[in-house]
């Protein structure tokens, strides 16, 4: 029982990197082919998993850039919020413009800012 124990401490002190050559050594040299690779934040590997396995972006208005009436026109109907709110967020810049969005939701509203003519970031 020791022995599961200390390798199970072996597993999950592994980097992301010796998580894949794992994965690697498996399926080339014994067939085994997992099916998801569960990534433990080791001493090493912290940032890469979290970049890796995000799931909750905020969205960002960098700037207004030139169309600066077309950009508060489309905060406010992207958020909901009232005409001045929405020109305080522009007028603000940088500022978030949701928080906690899916991927596909964020890059929707990156599309829409950038096509009104606003600078957006990802984060």
């Amino acid at each position: 029982m020791a022995d599961l124990k200390q390798f199970a401490e072996q597993l999950v002190s592994l980097t992301v990197k010796e998580v894949n050559d794992l994965a690697t050594i498996l399926k080339d040299e014994y067939g085994i082919e997992p099916a998801a690779a569960v990534v433990v934040a080791g001493a090493g590997g912290g940032e890469a998993a979290a970049e890796e396995a995000q799931t909750e972006f905020t969205v960002v208005l960098k700037e207004a850039g030139a169309s600066k009436l077309a950009v508060v026109k489309m905060v406010k109907e992207l958020t909901g919020l009232g005409l001045k709110e929405a020109k305080d967020i522009v007028d603000g810049a940088p500022s978030n413009i949701k928080e906690g969005v899916t991927k596909d939701e964020a890059e929707g509203l990156k599309k829409s800012l950038e096509e009104a003519g606003a600078v957006v970031e990802l984060k």
